[in-house]
């Protein structure tokens, strides 16, 4: 096995870890999904598998836990996390990774909140509407962007440690001589 393919299923490996972890039962929106998104962004690289992994592997957890409203939205943010890891953590660092996890906390929260109000028929569509449901969303905000942070630690940082542990792994340019 190549060092390129070690690497590869190593992470392939960490991103369906982190969909999995997705089932185990956790506070609403504590989940790995947006760091799962960032991770694959961030090492995958420019490749269709970038946006494959993390989405194929939240499409097997949905299917699992079942298929839900404003699912198409939840989608599209990873899809745009995706590009969030593939542009801002070019070069990973602790603080580009805290960053870059905020960031995603904060679209995710625009953009499938703006769904559910567009689309739920939970809110009247106008702009009292719009403005109801990103306040209800807002109890859950404060999980997603612990959620993020912590998963986004566990992945980059857990990465980070297999690669020292395990030199077949790292990226060429981080194997010692």
């Amino acid at each position: 096995m190549t060092t390129n393919h070690s690497r590869l299923i190593a992470l392939l490996s960490a991103i369906v870890v982190a969909a999995a972890l997705r089932l185990v039962p956790h506070p609403p929106n504590f989940s790995p999904i947006d760091a799962m998104a960032l991770f694959s962004g961030a090492y995958l690289g420019r490749r269709a598998l970038a946006f494959a992994a993390p989405l194929g592997a939240l499409l097997l957890s949905d299917l699992v836990l079942g298929f839900y409203h404003g699912q198409a939205t939840v989608y599209f943010s990873v899809a745009l996390i995706v590009m969030i890891g593939m542009t801002a953590l070019t070069r990973v660092s602790t603080l580009r990774v805290g960053a870059a996890a905020i960031a995603s906390s904060i679209l995710f929260f625009v953009i499938t909140n703006f769904g559910m109000w567009m689309f739920s028929g939970i809110y009247p569509r106008t702009f009292a509407g719009l403005e109801a449901c990103y306040v209800a969303a807002i109890p859950f905000f404060q999980n997603t962007v612990a959620g993020d942070l912590f998963y986004a630690l566990l992945l980059f940082g857990g990465f980070r440690i297999a690669e020292l542990l395990v030199p077949k792994i790292a990226a060429k340019s981080v194997q010692p001589a």
